[in-house]
């Protein structure tokens, strides 16, 4: 009988990462703070468009 080989199979033949490897070199950022961060440019947006009369619409 032929020996099976040992390693991590179909996903190092498909070329695909584990999630623990590609977790290594990833960014991390917070989700409060991508929320935040949109909250703040949504209310930019709305501070900008009362500044030129754009908003409230008439």
């Amino acid at each position: 009988m032929a020996k099976k080989k040992e390693g991590s199979g179909l996903m190092s033949s498909a070329g695909l990462m584990r999630y623990y490897d590609a977790e290594e070199t990833a960014v991390s950022i917070d989700p409060k703070m991508v929320f935040s961060i949109a909250i703040a440019v949504g209310v930019v947006i709305l501070v900008l468009n009362a500044y030129f009369g754009i908003w409230p619409v008439r």
